[in-house]
């Protein structure tokens, strides 16, 4: 058995034996989904739990004061950022901006891997929420919400984690970049899946996460495994597929124009959006 398959093997027997390792979300998600599912929370009690970790505060407030939430007068502390923020897309949002905790790795090939996934993954992101932003201009279509957007793209290659790690593991055999390649594109999108299960989360992210590669999949309406595949086309994914992903941008109504993707506009969004994790 050759290398690569030997990975693969190892791989698919863990995830038909539910014995993959799958990644945790870092504590301060956790604490402000839970927090942000309690009815009966309030701004003050969402600033406190943010609070309690310096970083993410520190985060909230620049996104607070970014482009992306189109203000000009700015905040200086967690109370102001939450409220400016709001409670119903607090949630998505802390979420984003915790996931890079989880993209760190001691080998140095791995370490390289996860640092390109997360680079590939911003990039995707930043022209996902400008699409959308275009979408929503061009068409007045307010049913996706910019914070699902950003947290949907970001999720799309969760499913790389469990490979890396396993990688780092064995790291005198498997962690060879041709291996690695090779694994990911055939198993992310099913543990992708499997961890945006288990982390609870709702169903439109658990298909991006299992799908987003997959384009005989589809949806009926302009959703956000759309947004995040039209997102990796304008960032340079997805070449051989790019003129019938742009094509069906146009016959879904996603945009009336695929100029409107290539205007000045479009990248005035994009670069908003990607200041945020800068």
């Amino acid at each position: 058995m050759s290398t690569e398959n030997a990975l693969l093997t190892i791989l698919t027997e863990k995830i038909n034996n539910d014995t993959l390792v799958l990644p945790t979300l870092p504590a301060v998600a956790l604490k402000v989904r839970k927090a942000a599912d309690d009815p009966d929370i309030n701004l003050n009690a969402m600033a406190d739990v943010i609070g309690q970790d310096p970083s993410l505060s520190a985060r909230m407030i620049k996104i607070s004061n970014s482009a992306y939430l189109g203000r000009t007068v700015k905040v200086t502390s967690t109370h102001q950022a939450v409220t400016r923020i709001g409670l119903r897309q607090i949630k998505n949002i802390a979420t984003a901006l915790a996931m890079e905790q989880l993209f760190v790795s001691k080998n140095a090939l791995v370490k390289t891997y996860m640092e390109k996934i997360w680079a590939d993954t911003i990039d995707i992101v930043a022209c996902s929420m400008a699409v959308l932003q275009v979408h929503g201009k061009a068409t007045k279509n307010r049913n996706l919400n910019l914070d699902s957007m950003m947290l949907a793209a970001l999720v799309a290659n969760i499913g790389a984690l469990p490979v890396l790690t396993e990688a780092e593991r064995h790291a005198d055999v498997f962690a060879n970049s041709t291996f690695l390649d090779v694994s990911i594109e055939k198993l992310s999108g099913a543990i992708g899946s499997n961890i945006m299960q288990t982390w609870g989360f709702e169903p439109e992210f658990i298909l991006v996460a299992k799908s987003w590669r997959d384009m005989s999949v589809k949806t009926d309406g302009i959703s956000y495994l759309d947004l995040v595949r039209l997102g990796a086309v304008l960032c340079g994914k997805f070449d051989s597929k790019k003129d019938a992903i742009l094509g069906l941008a146009v016959e879904k109504g996603i945009v009336p124009s695929v100029s409107l993707l290539l205007s000045d506009e479009f990248d005035e969004y994009r670069d908003n959006a990607k200041h945020i994790f800068g």
